[in-house]
């Protein structure tokens, strides 16, 4: 099959990539950003489709004058929006950049690039597919369906492994791009054998279907089949991520569930939402969500996932395992304040001045629901757990250095993670 065909994009409104959260500054770092219309030729997932043309795009970002690592990181865009954006940079961004971990975002489905229908959106907020919102800088863009995604991915990834000199290529992707993740682990990779792991992150329970010819994957359709777990011969190291908010409800991941296997970690963060306030950061108040969004840290935890599959995948040792959150008869064990136990523990369940849940109030919104929420301590407990504010603030440190030590937090991010610690009620000592 002829390689990609990568042209620089230029013009137009610029790059145009979905986020709410500016993330750290490239140029300081030694990094460049390029944009590329990525062509070629693509196979179907299902042979008996064949083959056809794509011109899609890519954003690639790595270092140019700081030391690279040799890993290449591919993030499925993620077009439950209506737009491409890239949950995942997001979240690890800061990880990629202190690692020298070049990446790269692949406009993979259908929907980013022809505007196809929102999964879920905010009310009032159209957003648009890049044909659609830039026509001078994406015109020429062409998707022949989610039928070709796979392959499309696939090429992409492999042509800009040989562009960044990658000698390990790991696969990524949050939300709906985990759901094609899980198709292409189970059905396309022992055909490709292109990835070297994969970070599955925020999945329900079903994998997303082969695809079709000239349209997007409809999701919502996908969600009435079958649970799907990860198969036990992919031969590649796999974490599987999830929140608190996707074990249940919407995303319903619990069916899926699975044990650890010697190349499978699943871990279940307690405390989390499928979307948190560090994405969305100041812009909450435009979700219209009845109380304040999730303030948990899963950012750590997936940057601490991200480090463990590099060095799996090449040859290091295995993840910790974690246990799986505690659900009994369809519900979650929680704790009198009212967090979940069990799962992946961070300093804000472990040490809590508020509660973080993955689950929002009744009667929220679709999207509200994704953001889950926090709440106060319930009456009186707060001077129950700390006698002082600095009593809080030295349990607070003692979680932060038990989650380094499991290795659900790395070192480097200890600074921020303490900065996270809630600041003195009013009228508190």
């Amino acid at each position: 099959m002829a390689s990609v065909l990568l042209t620089p994009l230029t013009g137009g409104n610029g790059i145009a990539l979905t986020s709410a959260r500016p993330g750290p500054d490239l140029a300081a770092a030694g990094w460049s950003e390029t944009e590329y219309a990525a062509s070629g030729v693509a196979a179907a997932a299902d042979p008996a489709l064949g083959s056809a043309e794509f011109t899609t795009r890519v954003v690639v970002r790595g270092p140019e004058s700081a030391p690279a690592s040799g890993t290449l990181v591919v993030e499925w865009l993620n077009v439950s929006s209506g737009a491409d954006a890239a949950p995942d940079w997001t979240f690890v961004a800061d990880e990629l950049v202190r690692r020298g971990h070049a990446w790269a975002g692949v406009s993979a489905q259908y929907n980013g690039v022809a505007s196809g229908a929102a999964t879920v959106a905010v009310e009032g907020v159209a957003l648009q597919g890049l044909t659609g919102v830039d026509p001078v800088r994406y015109g020429d863009l062409h998707h022949p369906g989610d039928a070709y995604a796979y392959g499309i991915f696939t090429e992409i990834a492999r042509e800009l492994a040989a562009l960044t000199g990658a000698d390990r290529v790991l696969a990524m992707g949050e939300s709906q791009s985990a759901y094609l993740l899980t198709t292409y682990v189970n059905e396309v990779h022992a055909r490709e054998r292109l990835f070297d792991g994969f970070l599955i992150h925020s999945r329900g329970d079903v994998a997303a279907p082969l695809g079709e010819a000239g349209r997007g994957i409809d999701l919502i359709e996908a969600r009435a089949g079958t649970a799907t777990t990860i198969r036990e011969d992919v031969g590649v190291p796999v974490i599987v991520l999830q929140t608190e908010g996707d074990l249940l409800g919407r995303l319903n991941f619990l069916p899926a569930r699975q044990p650890d296997g010697p190349l499978l970690r699943v871990w279940e963060v307690a405390g989390a939402a499928h979307a948190d306030i560090f994405q969305i950061g100041e812009f909450e108040a435009f979700l219209g969500c009845p109380d304040p969004v999730n303030r948990g840290q899963q950012a750590y935890v997936a940057r601490a996932a991200l480090r463990h599959l590099d060095a799996w995948a090449r040859g290091g040792d295995a993840p910790p395992s974690a246990p799986p959150l505690e659900i009994v008869d369809g519900a979650f064990v929680r704790d009198d304040l009212g967090i979940v136990r069990g799962g992946v523990r961070t300093p804000v369940v472990d040490a809590p001045a508020d509660v973080v849940s993955g689950t929002a109030g009744p009667g929220a919104s679709v999207i509200c629901g994704l953001f889950g929420r926090t709440t106060p301590l319930p009456a009186g407990a707060w001077d129950r757990l700390w006698p002082s504010h600095d009593d809080y603030l030295a349990a607070y440190e003692r979680a932060t250095d038990a989650a380094i030590a499991a290795g659900f937090v790395v070192p480097e991010d200890r600074a921020d993670v303490l900065g996270e610690a809630r600041p003195r009620p009013r009228g508190r000592s």
